[in-house]
């Protein structure tokens, strides 16, 4: 049976909350001063989130927050305080990434249900199997999924949360390292700076732009607006529970005219007769659009998803310059659609070219009109560079903003009606009740008791008077009631209060009956105790000061060769290639062999990304794995991890570092989960990481040496662009490196994977050759070389060097030479 569907919206301001309860939200999600993932709203402090739980809980709209930061262990004391005041403040619920937030939170405040972010990158039905084993109620999973996926999803009995509309991530949510390792601003600690939407130029390895001539712009990683209203149906059908808006960052109009259309919409279909009007379509257009797109919920659709040649908002084009006068200051624009004075329009001067105007004068014939209607030619002063027939859009509806401005302010206040029942009898106090349309009461009684009166009697005129003074609440008086004796008085002042108490009761019953308060949690500083030292009797392995291990991950079997001539401790196998060939399993049979013959150990690794269709491939991979006599699987997807679980296999499992492990509550989260060993987070420097490797309950591993991919992404530039892919099948087939070149003209290589999916790595490899004493002053167990990008005997050399360099106690080397130190020494914000 299908659950009741949500309609979840955004809210950066009060306004925008205003906006989003006004226009028919059944839920809206925010943030708080700390720890979302949208640090540059404005977000609610304390009191302002108190204030928002009331507003939303007394109008029955739920109320979720975002706690879906990445948290560094100096954080945890006020988090610890943040978790136990959103619990007891009344919050429906936190949206969260972070395994260690997870693990605090079910400590804390048990009664707090946990909803798992997009940023979690939960990709296939095990990963959302996955969440429900660890306490999670409702997974919003990566938006890359298709409609079948979601229908796999929602059959596992979890609640499913989706986006329907708003802004799209080219990198799968969660798996982004572009704002951090460009500028220092973590996606993952919610200081996204969106260097994805910057031009950029597809060349080849000497720096030859690949499409020069080419019917291309530069925004070539930046997507099209998600815009689901075409097929909203089917995911209802899919059984999408929660249908969720993008946009904490943007207008309260944005918010009201998206939520007011959808709204719209759902209820159509709930009626079942689903319609959207055309005037929505054009609303939905005119508030905010890059062009839209359903992105991958019915295919792949290449080029087609991606507003390569405008990043932000483009308007809606309504109509061509037709003539200029001699100075150029004024045009006639022969009118598409219907423009009003106040419209914020521009002109398409040139490919990327635009410049901007507000309509203030409107002629039409001569005229100055207020209006001008479509297929009209109407003249409007212009700024300087428009020519003659420069296409004209609409960046801004003055009428759609006043319309949407009715969703939200104090003038445009929604207020609950109520019948009042005024019962008044000589020597009894005076009563006052309220009742809402839900049955709801709420009473109270005047100190006074009514008296005969020596002057005026009360009458119903001047009871409605004191009874409908409901300025200050939420509620409007839609009917009133009296039982009064005649001839009696009672002191306006007495009907005052208890027309205050009633409401006082009223919105205690509205509040239970929409959401139960849970008890009350004290904030009693665990996890500042747990931080203080704590000693694991099975743990503690960094600070054992043995000398690191190196591990070096290759995905061939020359390699693998490579890498135990240099002197590799532990091979890491497979995984993503950077290559669009796949190795067999018998190269997975080899490498165990030449591994065996070595003498030393090895473990297979798994992809980032698995999708649902795959997950039959990998779990026959597992049994193979376990048959061949793997040491150990690095495990980067959480739906993988599920079915090595599923599967009870007994080949120990390592928790890789696309799982985003930062602090010492994820560990011990990874460590309850079976893991053996943890690859921390790329972001934390040679601080955090010694702090985390000293009181770590799991040996630690770090990256030295390698690329760092900046993203993972079902979008690929080379094959939307040079092998059109929007038409079916690619022939681009990654036949040479690529690469995106920035305005500073650094290179960053595109490869295409074995699932043509496209990494995005970095300029400079990482090197941390001249830090490779301090890691093993510090206790790190493992540090690994990637080994996937570079040739075999480049490879050995590589090996070779830092496994001299780490036997050496007390060694100082310089870093090699082109790369970068990446965070090591200078972290993240």
């Amino acid at each position: 049976m299908q659950k009741e569907i949500e309609l979840l919206a955004p809210a950066g301001t009060w306004e925008a909350l205003e906006a989003a309860v006004n226009a028919g939200a059944d839920a809206v999600y925010l943030g708080g001063k700390a720890f979302g993932a949208r640090a540059y709203a404005s977000n609610f402090d304390r009191e302002e989130m108190e204030k928002a739980v009331y507003f939303c809980h007394m109008h029955h709209v739920r109320l979720y927050v975002t706690v879906n930061t990445l948290v560094d262990d100096k954080e945890l004391p006020e988090l610890e305080d943040y978790l136990v005041f959103l619990h007891n403040v009344g919050v429906d619920g936190i949206i969260v990434q972070d395994m260690g937030v997870i693990r605090a939170a079910q400590k804390l405040v048990p009664g707090l249900p946990l909803h798992a972010s997009t940023q979690m990158t939960v990709t296939n039905s095990a990963g959302v199997r996955f969440a429900a084993e660890h306490g999670i109620v409702r997974v919003v999973p990566a938006r890359e999924l298709s409609l079948t996926d979601l229908k796999k999803a929602s059959d596992t009995g979890l609640e499913i949360e989706a986006f329907i509309h708003g802004a799209l991530c080219v990198c799968y949510s969660g798996q982004c390292l572009m704002s951090s390792l460009i500028g220092g601003r973590s996606g993952n600690r919610g200081r996204c700076a969106q260097p994805c939407r910057l031009p950029y130029t597809l060349v080849d390895k000497n720096g030859k732009d690949l499409l020069a001539g080419k019917d291309a712009g530069q925004y070539l990683l930046s997507p099209k607006d998600l815009n689901t209203l075409r097929v909203l149906p089917q995911m209802i059908d899919a059984g999408v529970v929660s249908y969720k808006i993008e946009g904490r960052m943007k207008r309260p109009e944005y918010v009201a005219v998206v939520v007011d259309a959808y709204r719209r919409a759902m209820d159509s279909y709930k009626r079942g007769a689903y319609e959207v009007p055309e005037k929505d379509l054009a609303n939905i257009e005119q508030i905010f659009n890059r062009d839209f797109t359903t992105a991958y919920l019915e295919k792949h659709q290449g080029r087609l998803m991606m507003s390569d040649r405008r990043p932000n908002n483009r308007g809606v084009l309504i109509g061509r310059v037709q003539k200029l006068n001699k100075d150029h200051t004024k045009a006639v624009v022969k009118l598409d659609k219907t423009i009003h004075a106040g419209d914020g329009l521009e002109f398409w001067v040139k490919v990327g070219g635009r410049v901007g105007t507000v309509v203030n004068g409107l002629r039409v014939n001569g005229a100055v009109v207020e209006t001008a209607a479509a297929g009209t030619l109407a003249e409007i002063d212009v700024p300087k560079g428009v020519r003659l027939n420069d296409r004209v859009f609409r960046t801004l509806d003055s009428e759609l903003m006043a319309y949407a401005r009715q969703f939200y302010g104090e003038k445009n206040k929604k207020r609950i009606p109520v019948t009042a029942t005024v019962i008044a009898h000589e020597g009894s106090p005076l009563t006052v009740m309220l009742t809402d349309a839900d049955g709801n009461t709420g009473s109270g009684l005047t100190d006074f008791i009514a008296e005969p009166a020596r002057k005026h009697a009360l009458d119903e005129t001047a009871v409605r008077k004191q009874v409908d003074r409901l300025g200050t609440t939420e509620y409007e008086l839609e009917k009133l009631e009296t039982e009064m004796d005649a001839g009696i008085m009672v002191p306006m002042s007495e009907i005052n209060e208890a027309r205050r108490k009633a409401c006082e009761a009223l919105d205690q019953a509205r509040l239970e009956a929409f959401a139960p308060p849970r008890p009350v949690v004290k904030n009693e500083n665990k996890l500042t105790q747990w931080l203080g030292g704590l000693d694991y009797r099975d743990g503690g392995i960094g600070r054992e000061k043995k000398v690191a291990q190196l591990t070096v991950w290759v995905d061939t079997v020359d390699k693998v060769k490579a890498a135990l001539e240099g002197g590799a401790d532990w091979i890491i196998f497979g995984g993503d290639r950077y290559s669009s060939k796949d190795v067999s399993f018998t190269d997975y049979e080899t490498a165990v062999k030449l591994v065996r013959q070595a003498g030393r150990s090895i473990a297979f690794s798994t992809p980032r990304i698995v999708k649902e269709g795959q997950l039959g491939y990998f779990s026959k991979f597992l049994q193979q794995a376990e048959a061949c006599g793997v040491d150990l699987l690095y495990i980067h997807n959480l739906g993988v991890w599920q079915l090595a679980k599923e599967q009870n296999s007994t080949v120990p499992l390592w928790a890789d570092m696309s799982l985003n492990i930062y602090n010492t509550q994820n560990l011990q989260f990874w460590k309850e989960a079976g893991a053996i060993g943890a690859t921390v987070s790329v972001e934390l420097n040679m601080g955090q990481l010694a702090h985390l490797a000293k009181i770590s309950p799991l040996p630690l591993e770090c990256l030295v040496q390698g690329p760092i991919e900046m993203m993972v992404s079902e979008y690929c530039a080379g094959g939307s662009f040079l092998g059109n892919l929007d038409k079916g099948a690619c022939t681009f087939q990654c036949k040479e490196d690529i690469y995106l070149q920035d305005r500073k003209d650094a290179k960053f290589r595109l490869a295409g994977d074995q699932f043509c999916r496209m990494h995005v790595l970095n300029s400079q490899d990482l090197s941390v050759l001249g830090g490779l004493q301090e890691l093993r002053a510090m206790g790190i167990a493992r540090v690994r070389i990637d080994g996937r990008t570079y040739e075999p005997n480049q490879l050995r050399d590589l090996v070779q060097r830092f496994k001299e360099t780490l036997a050496l106690p007390g060694t100082t080397v310089d870093n090699l030479p082109g790369t970068t130190r990446g965070h090591y020494y200078r972290g993240v914000l």
